[in-house]
């Protein structure tokens, strides 16, 4: 019986570490970089914490630290009793076996934009003159409701904790902009967005995602949902092919549907969405994701998954849409690096919005766009609004640089693990039909399941009646799902209210649904 084969040895030689910086991420770049580009190879065991702290002298918190992320993303993994290896991925999932580390700064010689055929100057882009027949039927069918308003309740989702933004602090900056403004300011704008918030956005994405990107990749919107617009009025002709998440975000697929595409739904399961489906799509090119917690699962999709993904993309000359609606929200390590933090070949456009951290009326997001995509996102965006409101990107830019927008994520997150407690300590156990509450690692929301439709109507019909907001699970796929693939569950947000409402409105619920 030949002798088992010795696992690979990891060398910190080459590793150098700037003392000025945070230690941990460097080094949690570093590894993930060797990793991403064959240097570390698949099965190299890592060594001990303490060991690779006294080799790069350190501290060892460091080194658990950048291990814990790297843990977090599947970058490495565990054995139990035998230490610390990364993690095995297959080759198949990486463009010709490896994905360079080295920023993206364009397309590569003859990568297509892909863009619509579709003018840019055609006053009715959008109009019905453009969207054929079959186009507007589609239209029909992805007819959403309108989100719910009023004043804040248990368990709207996709509400954060705006109870706790600090409004005196905005005041205050807003008051002085208004007080003696720039009349330059005050003119028609940039239609990519105010330069200096576009800067200390790339600045934030860069040290709290990974993400290398400046402030040229930026295009200001008025929030996430105008940014998935304009990439569906950009990247689909009608009777293109779309691939969503199903269950997903019905609004996207909305928009998606409103230019003309034919949307099709892949499942989700526990890595994320199924690339294997998503490969069986002839003729798809574009892809929308939610990779960081999936919409509505709250699935986080794994590394292999993220690279297979990336992969289809690179093979099929295809776009990626990737939305990090909630990815400030991780309650254990630092947010995990979005897809396009992995693109090398100018695939993935990145959404990100204000919304989840600030209060939703306030309608700031943003896209990061290839290099090669700027310009026409930016024309594009003109023609329906010219540009953002101006005070709001000069406010929302000062709030950044004074350092009230990281105290007030670090706060905001506090808060929503909080509030996340209080919904998983007092959830009322053995509802019939109900299955156990999944663990929740990320994000505003959770998803409960439940055994069949009719019992998630009868559930959310009697907490509608005691004042508590619930969503169906069954909702949230696509109108041309076959009934027996729809999965009924209810979906949770936790953040909207204090920790006190929240046990309230448990309180209600194990009322109304008969438990003691």
């Amino acid at each position: 019986m030949p002798d088992a084969v010795p696992p690979l040895s990891f060398n910190p030689a080459g590793i150098e570490l700037d003392r000025r910086h945070g230690l941990s991420r460097q080094l949690y770049q570093a590894l993930r970089g060797r990793v991403l580009d064959g240097r570390l190879a698949s099965g190299t065991r890592l060594p001990a914490s303490r060991d690779l702290a006294a080799a790069l002298s350190i501290s060892r918190n460091s080194v658990v630290r950048a291990y814990d992320q790297l843990y977090a993303e599947g970058f490495i993994e565990g054995r139990v009793g035998d230490g610390t290896y990364v993690a095995k991925l297959s080759p198949l999932a990486m463009p010709s076996g490896k994905l360079s580390t080295k920023p993206s700064t364009g397309f590569s010689t003859g990568l297509p934009t892909a863009l619509s055929t579709v003018q840019l100057d055609s006053p009715v882009f959008s109009s019905s003159k453009v969207i054929h027949s079959n186009a507007l039927e589609r239209v029909e069918k992805h007819h959403l409701a309108q989100p719910p308003s009023g004043p804040p309740r248990a368990f709207r989702v996709g509400v954060p904790a705006f109870d706790l933004f600090p409004f005196d602090v905005w005041a205050k900056l807003n008051a002085a902009f208004w007080r003696k403004p720039d009349l330059q300011q005050l003119c028609y704008g940039d239609a990519q967005g105010d330069a200096r918030l576009r800067g200390l956005v790339a600045a934030y994405l860069r040290s709290s995602r990974g993400l290398h990107c400046s402030a040229e990749q930026i295009v200001i919107t008025s929030g996430a949902q105008q940014a998935i617009s304009l990439c569906a009025q950009l990247l689909v002709d009608p009777g293109d092919i779309v691939a969503v998440e199903n269950p997903g975000y019905r609004a996207a697929g909305h928009a998606f549907a409103v230019a003309g595409g034919d949307v099709r739904g892949v499942p989700v399961d526990s890595d994320g969405l199924d690339c294997a489906a998503l490969a069986a799509l002839d003729h798809c090119r574009l892809a929308y994701v939610t990779p960081s917690h999936q919409y509505p699962t709250g699935v986080v999709m794994s590394l292999a998954r993220r690279l297979e993904l990336l992969a289809w993309a690179g093979r099929n000359d295809g776009w990626i849409v990737e939305d990090d609606y909630d990815g400030e929200y991780r309650y254990s390590g630092a947010p995990l690096a979005p897809l396009a933090a992995l693109d090398r070949g100018g695939r993935v456009l990145y959404v990100g919005t204000f919304g989840k951290v600030a209060f939703p009326a306030l309608r700031l997001g943003y896209l990061v766009l290839p290099p090669g995509l700027v310009d026409a996102f930016a024309r594009r965006r003109a023609v329906d609004v010219r540009h953002s409101e101006v005070s709001t990107q000069a406010v929302m830019a000062e709030f950044m640089a004074a350092g009230h927008f990281q105290r007030h994520i670090r706060r905001m997150r506090r808060a929503a693990l909080a509030r996340r407690d209080a919904l998983l300590a007092g959830w009322p156990e053995a509802v019939a039909g109900v299955g156990a509450m999944p663990t929740v690692v990320a994000g505003l929301h959770v998803t409960v399941p439940v055994q069949g439709i009719e019992r998630e109507r009868e559930l959310i019909a009697q907490a509608t009646c005691v004042g508590v907001e619930i969503n169906g699970l069954s909702s949230y796929w696509l109108p041309a799902t076959a009934p027996s693939q729809i999965c009924a569950g209810m979906v949770l947000g936790f953040a909207a209210v204090p920790p006190a409402a929240i046990g309230t409105a448990l309180a209600s619920l194990a009322k109304a649904w008969g438990i003691r």
